[in-house]
């Protein structure tokens, strides 16, 4: 069910934007990728495709659709379910449907234009990852994507917020076998989204201590997550002054990646992708604050006998 998006610019005819915004939190997406580029397959670019948008309000990516698809706040979970008994021509009941806030009519409709498409994709957002239902609405969409291969080629590709957050789950892919929630507080890394997630973590108070690099939960997550963040010891990483930032005990200036410090940043479809810094920076990298940070951690003396171990959870 991955691929890339050069795969998508060159083949996919049936696009579907489910809890995003791309119009204003990816810009470049509909002109570079998915809507607008002619190729081979799809000589008259814009023409040949049709574009779904499924979302809770309307927003300036309506403009964009072909259909726009307004479900009920917190009934996604519920629609992508009926949506999988559709295509497999199983009953639904007047009184389900009517939970979602959509028409029986709309509904066959999307699902007859899903089965027609010769290349489907599915790119979801934080509007469907970050909501109730949160990983179990993600999973309910990779299924119905794999089950739609039954009928013709569909794919998903989550439509990623934060910079490099396809990077974090490469490395931890590779490093552990998990892209994300994974807990490593037994010595081995355990994977279980919706425990180990780390808002999740957050919202039940579980650290005493948290170490944020390059991200800024304290602007997006619930606001239990963000009063725990400020109940506890905060250490921040970033180039800028955050929202979490002005929740943490410490915030440590770093040079920003790829600007003026080197490293790989991967595309949201895994792609990896050098950065050569361009102007030079008074501030250290992230990767040398957190090397300079467990070397003097590895100087200090055993601790009761045994020197302690580094425990962290996955942002996921």
């Amino acid at each position: 069910m991955t691929c890339t998006l050069g795969e998508v610019k060159n083949r996919a005819d049936f696009i579907v934007y489910w809890g995003g915004n791309p119009a204003e939190c990816h810009p470049r997406h509909f002109t570079k990728y998915t809507l607008m580029q002619k190729s081979r397959f799809l000589p008259r670019g814009r023409k040949d495709r049709t574009m779904v948008l499924v979302d809770i309000r309307e927003t300036k990516s309506v403009k964009a659709a072909d259909v726009f698809l307004q479900v009920r706040p917190g009934k996604d979970f519920e629609l992508i379910t009926i949506l999988r008994a559709m295509i497999k021509d199983q009953p639904i009941s007047d009184a389900q449907l009517a939970e979602t806030g959509l028409t029986r009519e709309q509904l066959q409709d999307f699902v007859t234009r899903m089965k027609a498409a010769k290349f489907g994709v599915f790119f979801f957002g934080m509007g469907l990852s970050m909501t109730r239902g949160k990983h179990m609405n993600s999973a309910a969409l990779l299924t119905l994507a794999a089950e739609l291969n039954a009928f013709t080629k569909f794919v998903a590709m989550p439509m990623r917020g934060h910079g490099n957050v396809t990077g974090a789950d490469v490395i931890m892919r590779w490093q552990t076998g998990y892209p994300f929630g994974i807990s490593f507080n037994r010595g081995y890394p355990r994977y279980n989204p919706g425990e180990f997630s780390t808002v999740d973590v957050l919202v039940r108070g579980d650290t005493d201590c948290n170490f944020i690099i390059g991200a800024d939960p304290g602007a997006t997550m619930p606001k239990p997550a963000i009063e725990h963040l400020a109940s506890v010891p905060t250490i921040v990483l970033d180039p800028h002054v955050t929202h979490t930032s002005k929740l943490a005990r410490v915030h440590i200036t770093t040079a920003p990646a790829g600007i003026s410090a080197p490293g790989t940043a991967y595309r949201m479809d895994e792609i990896p992708m050098p950065l050569r810094p361009a102007l030079e920076s008074p501030y250290p990298s992230d990767e040398e604050v957190v090397r300079r940070i467990k070397e003097t951690i590895l100087k200090k003396p055993d601790w009761m006998g045994e020197r302690p171990q580094m425990l962290t959870s996955q942002v996921g």
